[in-house]
C-alpha cells in the first residue's frame, strides 16, 4: 500500500516538471518512469533522489514566477505615476501588464489541474464505466473553461494591439500637420468608435454566469465553394461578417442571428437560397398534383420531400423555413375567420365546444385502453391519444374554400359546425401544450404524487377557461367599440394605396395574436377572432379585405405545406408500410365512427344529414402533431420509433382525407353545392 502510495505520488510530481523539461530531459523521465512503473533498475534511493529533482524543478520554477509577478506589480505602480503619460495611455500599459499576470496564473493553474485530474485518474477504477464518464465530463468542462478563458484573452490581446496601432498613428498625426480632409476623417473615426461601443452587446460576458448556460465546443463551418481561388476574397468576407455555420458536437446546426457590429448590413444567404429553390419547385409540383385531381397542397408537400432531408437535402434553414411557415397558418385562420361571421358562430357555438371535447375524451380513452393490452406507459398512451384527436384546419379551410355554405330552412350550415369545432382543437392545442410539463413529470412521479397532478392538472385546465373567458370578453368590447372606427380610419387613409390597409390589417391580427398568446391560449385563436371580428363590418368590407390578404395567405401556406413535407420520410414508409397503412386506416375510421357518434348526439334532428360530411373533415391527423410529437420526444414522453410513426400516421391520414372529403360530399351535398364545395 506505502509502495502504491509512493510510486503515485512520484507519478503526480513528476507529470508537470517531466512536461515543463527540455525533449533530452523529458525523453529521460519517460525511460525513468517505465522503469519504475516495472520495477527494474532503480532503487528506493534513486527514486527518492529523482523525486527531489523533480520537486526542486518545479519549486524553482514557481519562485521564478512569483518573482516576475513582483516585477510586474512594481512596473504598474510605475506607470501609474509617471505623469508623462496620458490616462488613455496609462490604462493600456497596465491592461498589458495584467494580461501576462493572468497568463501566468493560468499556467500554474494548469498544471495543478493535471496532476488532480491524474489524482483523480488513479483512484478510480478502470471497470467502472459510470466513474470514467464522470472523469471524462470533468475533463470537458476544465477544456471548455480553459478554452473560453484563452478566447478573451486572445481577444484582450487582439484589442491591446489595435490600441497600441491607433496610438502609433496619433503619434505620426501630432508629428505633421493634417490637412482640413484628413481632420474631419479623424473626427468621423472618433464617432465610429464611440458610435460601436454604445451600440455593441456585451452578450458572451453579459450570458456565461447565468444560470443555465453551458459552454459547448462547436465547429465553425464555411461553405464549400466549387473553386477556392476564384471565391477566395468572397470567404474571407463571410468569414469577416460572421456568415458561416457552427455545429455543435450534437450535430446541431447554427446561424448568426445577431451580429456584434449592426452598422454593417447582413443578409442569410442560406434562407434566401431555400426560399427560391421551394417557390421555384412548387410550381411544377402543384400543377401535377392539379393535373391528377388532387390538392395543389400535397404538390407543396412533396416538394418539402424532395428537397428535405429525406431527398436532395438541399435545404439549409429548415427552422427558419418553418418559422415563416407559421406565418402560412396564422393568415390561413385569418381568412378563415374572415367568412366565418360572429352571428354563425353563436349559432353553432355549443356543438362547437362540445363535439371536440366529448371526441378528445373517448380518444383518450381508447387510447388508455389499447395502451393497457400492448402494456404501453399510460403517459405516453395520453400523449398519442390527444395527438391523433386533432384535425387539420388549414387542410380542411382548404377543402371548404370557394364552398355555397348558406343555411337552409334554419338548418346548421356543415361549414360552420366544422370551422367551429377545429377552432375549439387549436383551442385544446394550446392546452396540451401547456399541459405537457406536467406529463413528463407524470412521467418519472411515483403514485404517492398522482394526486398533485391531477390537481395540477386541473388547475391548468382552470387557467385556461379564464383564458378564454378574458378573450372573449375582449373581443366583445372591440367589437363594440373599437373595430368599426379603426376600420373605417383605415378605410379613409388607404384610397389609392393598399400597404396603409393591408398593414392595418395585419397588426390587427398580430394584436390579437400577442394578446392569445399572453394568455396561453393558442395563436391561431388570436388569428381567427381577429377575421372573424373584421367580418362583422359587413361582406363588402370582407371581399375588400380577402383580395388584398389572399395572394399574400397563398404564398405563405406553399412555404407552410413545404415545411411539412421536410419531416416525411418515404423512405421509412415503405420499410413500413404494411403496419402504417393498418395504423393509418385504423386511426381515421376510429376519428370518423367516434363523430358520427359524437355528433348524432349534439346535433337537432334536422341538421343529422350533416354529421357525415363534418366527420369526414375530421378523420385525419393535424399536422401541429408535428410539434407536439417534436417536444414530446425532446422531453422523452415518447422515443423515436413512436415519434416517427406519429409522423408517418399524420402524412397517410392527410394524403386520404382528400379521398373521403369527396366521398361524403358525393353522398350528402346537393349537386348546386358540390361542383363548387370539391
Amino acid at each position: 500500500m506505502k509502495a502504491t502510495g509512493f510510486i503515485s505520488l512520484w507519478t503526480l510530481v513528476s507529470l508537470p516538471c517531466g512536461l515543463l523539461a527540455n525533449p533530452a530531459e523529458r525523453e529521460d523521465v519517460v525511460k525513468h518512469a517505465i522503469k519504475l512503473h516495472r520495477g527494474k533498475g532503480a532503487v528506493i534511493t534513486q527514486r527518492k533522489q529523482w523525486v527531489l529533482e523533480s520537486c526542486r524543478k518545479l519549486s524553482g520554477l514557481l519562485r521564478q514566477k512569483n518573482v516576475v509577478l513582483n516585477k510586474l506589480k512594481n512596473a504598474i505602480r510605475a506607470v501609474e505615476k509617471d505623469a508623462g503619460l496620458s490616462d488613455e495611455e496609462k490604462l493600456f500599459q497596465v491592461h498589458t501588464f495584467e494580461i501576462f499576470q493572468k497568463e501566468l496564473n493560468e499556467s500554474e493553474n494548469s498544471v495543478f489541474q493535471a496532476i488532480h485530474g491524474l489524482q483523480r485518474a488513479l483512484q478510480g477504477d478502470y471497470k467502472d464505466v459510470v466513474n470514467m464518464k464522470e472523469s471524462s465530463r470533468q475533463r470537458l468542462e476544465a477544456l471548455r473553461e480553459a478554452a473560453i478563458k484563452e478566447e478573451m484573452e486572445y481577444v484582450e490581446l487582439l484589442a491591446a494591439e489595435k490600441h497600441q496601432v491607433e496610438a502609433l498613428k496619433n503619434m505620426q498625426h501630432q508629428n505633421k500637420s493634417l490637412s482640413m480632409l484628413d481632420e474631419i476623417l479623424e473626427d468621423v473615426r472618433k464617432a465610429a468608435d464611440r458610435l460601436e461601443e454604445e451600440i455593441e452587446e456585451h452578450a458572451f460576458d453579459d450570458n456565461k454566469s447565468v444560470r443555465g448556460v453551458n459552454f459547448e465546443a462547436v465547429l465553425r463551418v464555411e461553405e464549400d465553394e466549387a473553386n477556392s481561388k476564384r471565391n477566395a476574397s468572397k470567404r474571407e468576407v463571410e468569414d469577416d461578417l460572421g456568415l458561416s455555420m457552427l455545429i455543435d458536437s450534437q450535430n446541431n446546426q447554427y446561424i448568426l442571428t445577431k451580429p456584434r457590429d449592426s452598422t454593417i448590413p447582413r443578409a442569410d444567404h442560406h434562407f434566401i437560397k431555400d426560399i427560391v429553390t421551394i417557390g421555384m419547385l412548387s410550381l411544377p409540383c402543384g400543377w401535377l398534383c392539379t393535373t391528377i385531381g388532387l390538392p395543389t397542397m400535397f404538390g407543396y408537400i412533396i416538394c418539402g420531400v424532395l428537397l428535405g432531408p429525406s431527398g436532395l437535402n438541399s435545404i439549409k434553414s429548415i427552422v427558419q423555413v418553418e418559422t415563416l411557415g407559421e406565418f402560412g397558418v396564422f393568415f390561413t385562420l385569418f381568412l378563415v375567420g374572415l367568412e366565418f361571421s360572429p352571428e354563425r358562430l353563436r349559432k353553432v357555438w355549443k356543438i362547437s365546444l362540445q363535439g371536440p371535447c366529448y371526441m378528445t375524451v373517448l380518444m383518450i380513452a381508447f387510447g388508455l385502453l389499447w395502451g393497457h393490452l400492448l402494456q404501453i406507459r399510460p403517459t405516453q398512451s395520453v400523449f398519442i391519444s390527444t395527438c391523433l384527436s386533432l384535425s387539420s384546419t388549414p387542410l380542411v379551410s382548404r377543402f371548404l374554400a370557394g364552398s355555397v355554405r348558406g343555411d337552409k330552412e334554419g338548418d346548421i350550415d356543415y361549414s360552420s359546425v366544422l370551422l367551429g369545432m377545429l377552432v375549439m382543437q387549436d383551442v385544446q392545442l394550446g392546452l396540451f401544450i401547456a399541459v405537457m410539463p406536467t406529463l413528463i413529470q407524470a412521467g418519472v412521479s411515483t403514485y404517492s404524487s398522482i394526486f398533485k397532478e391531477i390537481l395540477r392538472i386541473l388547475i391548468l385546465i382552470g387557467q385556461i377557461l379564464f383564458s378564454l373567458a378574458a378573450v372573449f370578453l375582449l373581443c366583445l368590447v372591440v367589437k363594440t367599440y373599437l373595430i368599426g372606427p379603426y376600420y373605417r380610419k383605415l378605410h379613409t387613409e388607404s384610397k389609392g394605396n393598399k400597404e396603409i390597409l393591408i398593414l392595418g390589417i395585419t397588426a390587427f391580427t398580430f394584436f390579437m395574436l400577442t394578446i392569445t398568446e399572453l394568455l396561453d391560449v393558442s395563436m391561431e385563436l388570436g388569428c381567427f377572432l381577429a377575421g372573424a371580428l373584421i367580418s362583422s363590418q359587413g361582406h363588402m368590407v370582407t371581399e375588400e379585405i380577402m383580395c388584398c390578404i389572399e395572394p399574400i395567405r397563398d404564398f405563405l401556406a406553399i412555404i407552410f405545406f413545404a415545411s411539412i413535407g421536410l419531416h416525411v420520410f418515404p423512405t421509412f414508409v415503405i420499410y413500413e408500410l404494411t403496419v402504417l397503412l393498418f395504423l393509418t386506416l385504423s386511426v381515421v375510421i376510429m376519428k370518423f365512427v367516434l363523430a358520427v357518434l359524437v355528433l348524432s348526439l349534439i346535433l337537432p334532428k334536422t341538421s343529422q344529414y350533416i354529421k357525415w360530411i363534418v366527420s369526414a373533415g375530421l378523420a385525419q391527423v393535424s399536422e401541429f402533431s408535428f410539434v407536439l410529437g417534436s417536444r414530446a420526444r425532446r422531453a422523452g414522453i415518447i422515443s423515436r420509433e413512436v415519434y416517427l410513426l406519429i409522423l408517418s400516421v399524420t402524412t397517410l391520414s392527410l394524403l386520404l382525407a382528400p379521398a373521403l372529403w369527396r366521398a361524403a360530399i358525393m353522398k350528402c351535398v346537393p349537386r348546386p353545392e358540390r361542383r363548387s364545395s370539391t
